[in-house]
């Protein structure tokens, strides 16, 4: 009888699977100074040993608690005594509205994003243990399949790619783990603190296990729905590309063949439409996109998430809600929304804006338009400090010394499927 493999041989294994078998030259690892991320940066720098791949260390110290700024300061000391660059980031941004969790889970990813510079990869130290929390809440919240399919192991975000291979480790093993090596780590005290939904998750699993509901068996259910999750998003790309044409960022939609799928097929292409096309990124709330649904079946429109929908007696068309981007303007060497810049020299002082009704006016021949009037307004354009309109996406002819591209992103196709 062969031994079982160590939490080492496990992680060597979950990263070839992850990232095999050519690895970059490069990884970065987000490490908080908890236990399992400090068990994570051991692991990665023994598994470099074998492969020489370089790490590259960051911590986000959210500003939230005063032990942050000396948790971010071990690592950096780890970090110094294993030879790997490390990184502190700080966050300032919360302004005390919201959901607190949420707004600092989006800015260490922000941050993060822009820290990494030409690494693609960036491990998180996510385990079986928070995947199980993960659809606890989910469930909690009423999730279908998307949502109780969990985290996954590898996730894009942008041109970043979040890379979880600790999925399948308990939390427990980590820390003998970091015990063993003698690792350093910090308990954070909001672990404890009922005030937040995923500890009270955390605190429910000791009855839940006395129930035959444990760790593995929520793990190994997001995995099967994970499973099923890639056969339906499969069913909406296939569905797209007979139903669906894409133009300039957006979106048409065959009215009738959108009809005759079933519901689930189109609330999946609707919510993909509204996170491809409004930079979204998590789908609308449920029932907030079951009600858009049912408005543009029934020949209605509506806007959700940036997003306007607008219904013809032929087809649906998607595209940026003007009232989105209304006041948003930038130089023309800037990134527009996201997703658009300019090609060619351009006058001085001129800025990006969306066309609008006053730039629509501008063209002196409509019937040229890449785009009809309501999908074009909220198109980028170029104009002079007097308000002139010198170049649009919107009218695109192929000897313009100035015009408008897409930057490179997935085609909704691809972005369906992934």
């Amino acid at each position: 009888m062969t031994d079982a493999p160590s939490l080492q041989e496990r992680f060597a294994e979950s990263m070839g699977q992850l990232l095999g078998p050519d690895f970059p030259d490069t990884i970065g690892l987000a490490v908080s100074g908890g236990g399992d991320s400090m068990a994570m940066l051991a692991l990665a720098h023994n598994w470099t040993r074998d492969w020489g791949v370089k790490l590259r260390v960051v911590t986000v110290d959210h500003g939230l608690r005063p032990e942050a700024a000396d948790e971010a300061a071990m690592v950096a000391a780890e970090c110094a005594t294993l030879g790997w660059p490390h990184d502190t980031l700080k966050w300032t941004g919360w302004d005390h509205s919201g959901n607190l969790q949420d707004a600092a889970r989006a800015a260490r990813l922000r941050l993060i994003n822009d820290w990494r510079g030409d690494t693609r990869d960036v491990l998180f130290a996510h385990t079986a243990d928070d995947q199980a929390e993960t659809v606890l809440m989910r469930l909690a919240r009423g999730s279908g399949v998307d949502g109780l399919s969990g985290m996954a192991a590898i996730r894009q975000v942008g041109d970043m790619r979040v890379v979880r291979p600790l999925l399948g480790e308990r939390r427990e093993d980590l820390r003998h783990y970091c015990r063993v090596l003698q690792v350093p780590w910090a308990d954070d005290p909001t672990n404890e603190d009922r005030s937040y939904d995923r500890v009270r998750m955390r605190q429910l699993m000791g009855t839940l296990e006395a129930e035959g509901i444990s760790v593995q068996t929520l793990s190994d259910t997001a995995a099967r729905l994970a499973r099923a999750q890639v056969a339906l998003k499969a069913r909406a790309a296939d569905v797209f590309s007979r139903i669906g044409s894409e133009t300039l960022g957006t979106l048409r939609l065959d009215r009738d063949g959108f009809a005759a799928v079933e519901r689930d097929t189109q609330l999946r292409i609707l919510a993909a439409a509204i996170q491809w096309i409004g930079n979204q990124p998590y789908k609308p709330r449920a029932d907030a996109l079951d009600g858009l649904l049912d408005r543009a079946l029934a020949g209605g429109g509506g806007t959700l998430g940036g997003v306007d929908i607008i219904a013809s007696k032929d087809a649906l068309f998607l595209c940026r809600e003007l009232n989105a981007v209304a006041d948003l303007t930038c130089t023309p060497t800037q990134t527009w929304d996201g997703r658009w810049h300019l090609i060619g020299q351009t006058p001085e002082e001129s800025k990006i804006a969306p066309l609008g009704q006053k730039g629509w006016q501008q063209i002196a021949d409509k019937a040229t338009a890449t785009l009809p009037h309501r999908l074009a307004l909220s198109l980028p354009a170029l104009f002079d400090p007097g308000g002139n309109l010198l170049a649009t996406a919107a009218f695109r002819p192929e000897e313009a010394e100035i015009r408008f591209e897409l930057r490179a992103q997935q085609s909704f196709q691809d972005f369906l499927s992934h």
